[in-house]
């Protein structure tokens, strides 16, 4: 037998009769769940209807067929019907009334039309990484309502089935930048504890938004899994991308390459700087890195050239390994010189999927070991959704980077396909 939906409000328990578990039972898609006429829609006119009613027993100072002990004339007296919108579509409540007309809900305020967010706290709390345990306390404490953690574990489950979509979407044609990284996670397989790289893709559109393509998940990041993901996405439908922005990884140059033949790859220059530093010692580090930036920053592709030669020069023999990187690499270091500033603060580093990687951190700091690579992957998913509600403004800048590209790759842009 299912289970029904207790709710606590102003200290007052009552049943509602929703059995949830027979209701999870008949959902087999997401639209069954989270569509125009899905669970989550009909829970919330439940919990929303049995709030109201609640707030008017408050109001009224009496319990519902309990009018002997009333302390007023004051009275129920019946309902009105209203159509507010959720996140679900659009719900049609029974908004109780009293005979004197002065009963103002809170719930749903007088005027309100719009409820939208109330049915997916539940998703939210848990992309915030909030546990299965804080997510029922928090909701019984803040909102009264009581349900179990089969339940959220349930719904929060239906969440793979639309992050599988999502995934599987269909892409534009062409992005202006795609940035490839890579961050390590400890994920259970086979009874064993192993370390998993979630790849990323995160691309700047040709408008100047930026727009998660795909998150995987793989044992080891290495160029051969980089060249599935590049080739899944010409799939999903891409055809170019001006410029590929990436870490040091070997071979990922020539994996991008091989299914995006046009795209100039820029390899990023923090990750270069960073993996130069650790060879040096601290007491001429200041004085290695004052040299080092006049490299990366020269006006020009020949001065930055003649810039490494004289660090070569001086530093080389003592430090190779924090030389010879950026001499065997300066095919794919060197283009960002070719670049207007703007442009150059927006690729020579791949910051942006960095600050992306450290909301994943910020969420999942307290999960030591993933069970599996779903549970992985489902929660990344949710902080995509959740953080890229912010990404409604083009980049920094976009308008000069677009002015260059407008220019520099006339032949591959298609201005009358530019919203």
């Amino acid at each position: 037998m299912g289970e029904v939906v207790k709710i606590k409000i102003l200290g007052l328990h009552m049943t509602l009769q929703f059995d949830l578990q027979s209701e999870l039972k008949k959902c087999k898609t997401p639209e069954d769940l989270l569509g125009k006429n899905g669970l989550l829609k009909r829970l919330t006119k439940v919990l929303v209807e049995n709030m109201l009613d609640q707030e008017m027993s408050e109001h009224l100072g009496y319990e519902k067929y309990d009018g002997e002990n009333k302390p007023s004339s004051n009275s129920r007296n019946g309902k009105s019907k209203k159509t507010v919108r959720s996140s679900s579509g659009e719900i049609e409540l029974e908004i109780p009334r009293d005979r004197e007309g002065n009963f103002s809900p809170q719930v749903v305020k007088k005027y309100q039309r719009d409820i939208s967010g109330f049915d997916d706290k539940i998703i939210s709390m848990y992309a915030k990484g909030m546990t299965v345990r804080d997510i029922q306390a928090h909701i019984e404490e803040i909102y009264g309502v009581e349900i179990s953690p089969t339940f959220i574990s349930s719904v929060t489950n239906k969440v793979m089935e639309v992050a599988k979509e999502w995934q599987s979407r269909q892409l534009d044609e062409l992005y202006a930048v795609v940035y490839f990284d890579a961050i390590h996670y400890k994920v259970r397989h086979e009874g064993k504890v192993i370390s998993k790289a979630a790849y990323t893709c995160l691309a700047i559109d040709i408008t100047g938004r930026k727009e998660v393509l795909g998150l995987w998940v793989g044992e080891s990041e290495g160029a051969t899994y980089w060249l599935n993901i590049c080739a899944e996405l010409k799939n999903r439908g891409i055809q170019d991308i001006f410029i590929a922005c990436v870490d040091g990884l070997k071979g990922l140059p020539e994996a991008i390459n091989a299914i995006f033949p046009k795209a100039q790859v820029q390899l990023c220059v923090i990750h270069m700087i960073r993996n130069s530093i650790k060879f040096i010692p601290g007491r001429v580090s200041l004085e290695f890195m004052r040299e080092l930036k006049e490299v990366y920053t020269a006006p020009s592709e020949e001065l930055g050239k003649d810039k490494l030669k004289l660090l070569e020069e001086k530093w080389g023999r003592k430090y190779p390994s924090a030389i010879k990187p950026w001499i065997n690499h300066w095919i794919n270091i060197s283009p960002f010189f070719g670049y207007p500033p703007e442009l150059r603060k927006l690729i020579y580093t791949t910051n942006a999927v960095e600050a992306l990687h450290r909301g994943f951190r910020k969420i999942t700091k307290g999960k030591a070991i993933f069970p599996s690579d779903d549970a992985l992957l489902k929660q990344l998913y949710l902080v995509v959704k959740d953080v890229s509600k912010k990404w409604t403004k083009e980049v920094h800048n976009w308008r000069a980077c677009f002015s260059y590209f407008s220019v520099a790759f006339s032949d591959r842009l298609d201005l009358t396909k530019v919203r």
